[in-house]
């Protein structure tokens, strides 16, 4: 597939249903589908498409995910990270600044916790809500 295609491509699966989203990764990827939102579907989606003509994660790289998601990566994440959370059928993305901010909603934050207590009406540790807590090992 050729970058104008990949555009083309993108450009459809926002005008897609949930159904039709998911009918889409039946026919892209091949098994079934997670039983997430549209807005994630459309997202993983997206994804898979671009990695498919750009080129996908360096095996380097795929060790540094698969460390951060066992919980042995530094709690701090880099400038420039997106912190994806769905709640309630609302997909929530959160940029992490240079100056070690984070920006939602075309507004600056001092913590993910302030921003998670926002998006839940409850007190939630920032960094549990959005995943970037190190989970506990087992003994």
């Amino acid at each position: 597939m050729s970058p104008p295609q990949l555009d083309a491509e993108l450009a459809e699966l926002e005008s897609m249903s949930r159904a039709e989203l998911r009918a889409a990764w039946n026919r892209k990827i091949r098994v079934a589908p997670p039983n997430v939102s549209a807005g994630l579907l459309r997202l993983a989606l997206a994804h898979y498409l671009q990695s498919k003509v750009m080129g996908g994660v360096t095996k380097a790289m795929e060790r540094t995910l698969l460390e951060i998601a066992g919980g042995s990566a530094a709690q701090g994440v880099t400038p420039g990270t997106r912190l994806v959370r769905e709640w309630r059928g609302k997909v929530n993305v959160v940029t992490v600044s240079d100056e070690g901010r984070y920006r939602w909603q075309n507004r600056d934050w001092n913590s993910l916790s302030e921003i998670a207590r926002t998006i839940t009406g409850t007190q939630w540790s920032g960094p549990a809500f959005f995943g970037t807590k190190p989970k506990k090992r087992a003994a």
